[in-house]
């Protein structure tokens, strides 16, 4: 038997309707049209589907059947025809993103919140990139957008720049470095340094400072929340390295001080990694001016 959407549709419209002329009209189709349809249906499944001369036109058995299942079909069709709709305009779609930068869930949710009013139909969701290869898993499409500092040279891959930032080191204003203008390499041999639970590889502090010099520090402590890294850093349990947009606020704190990492200060750039094919997609390029206009409000503070 060869059911096709028209035929739910048909009967349908009859059940709703109660009569072919109405039924007819209602499909913007002839009604002798409509009756070869039927009978074409009735034909294919060997059963009758509505109850002759009864007024108004019922469905037998059979047809209730089959109206059963449109009402179970057809709001499903239409509802993949809407979402399909949505992405040839541009309106909906999928907005996965992995985050390799710990500290940028920061700035993060209230671009999100953003984004959710602007874009109710994409579906949202953030899958810290810490304990999987989030690159690798932008390429394979399980996630839409790497937020990375690290940005590589990757075939069909965008590397959008959102901001730059200064990595700066923090300790507590009774700490003996509060009294130094900058900070070397050499400053964290005896230092414990508090940092997020991630790699050396994805840490600041060491691609930009300690590796390239060959320092180990005294002993690392982890946290997963800067709260938690500030409150530590605070009672002297140690110091950290953040990016000059976290500790903006803390500038002139009686219990922080903050200082440039070297005499010349770290630059780093923070980037949004899309597949090439999707950079231009409306709601990926509003999301990353939105991560641009957050992260300036961020940094005056």
């Amino acid at each position: 038997m060869h059911i096709e959407f028209r035929h739910l549709r048909t009967i349908k419209a009859i059940h709703d309707t109660g009569g072919l002329a109405r039924a007819a009209d209602l499909l913007n189709i002839t009604q002798s049209a409509l009756s070869h349809q039927i009978k074409g249906i009735e034909d294919q499944a060997g059963v009758e589907l509505f109850v002759r001369r009864s007024k108004p036109l019922k469905l037998s058995a059979a047809g209730l059947k089959l109206l059963a299942a449109a009402e179970d079909i057809l709001p499903r069709v239409a509802e993949l025809e809407a979402e399909f709709a949505g992405l040839v305009a541009g309106k909906s779609g999928r907005l996965h993103i992995a985050i390799e930068c710990h500290a940028c869930f920061e700035w993060l949710l209230p671009v999100l919140e953003q984004f959710r009013k602007a874009w109710p139909e994409v579906d949202i969701d953030i899958r810290p990139g810490l304990a999987f290869e989030a690159l690798p898993a932008l390429r394979r499409e399980m996630v839409d957008v790497v937020i990375s500092s690290d940005p590589e040279d990757l075939p069909e891959t965008d590397f959008t720049p959102l901001f730059d930032y200064e990595p700066v080191f923090l300790c507590a204003s009774g700490h003996p470095l509060a009294d130094r203008p900058h900070v070397e390499a050499e400053d964290f041999a005896g230092e414990t340094l508090i940092t997020y639970p991630v790699e050396r590889a994805r840490l600041d502090v060491f691609t930009e400072l300690l590796t390239p010099a060959r320092v180990e520090p005294a002993a690392i402590r982890q946290a997963e929340l800067t709260a938690v890294i500030l409150l530590l850093v605070a009672s002297g349990r140690g110091v950290a390295v953040l990016p000059d947009w976290v500790v903006r606020h803390l500038r002139g704190h009686p219990d922080y001080a903050i200082r440039s990492l070297t005499a010349q200060g770290r630059t780093r750039r923070l980037y949004a990694a899309t597949r090439s094919e999707d950079t231009a997609r409306p709601y990926i390029a509003h999301f990353n001016r939105l991560a641009r206009q957050e992260a300036v409000k961020l940094q005056r503070g």
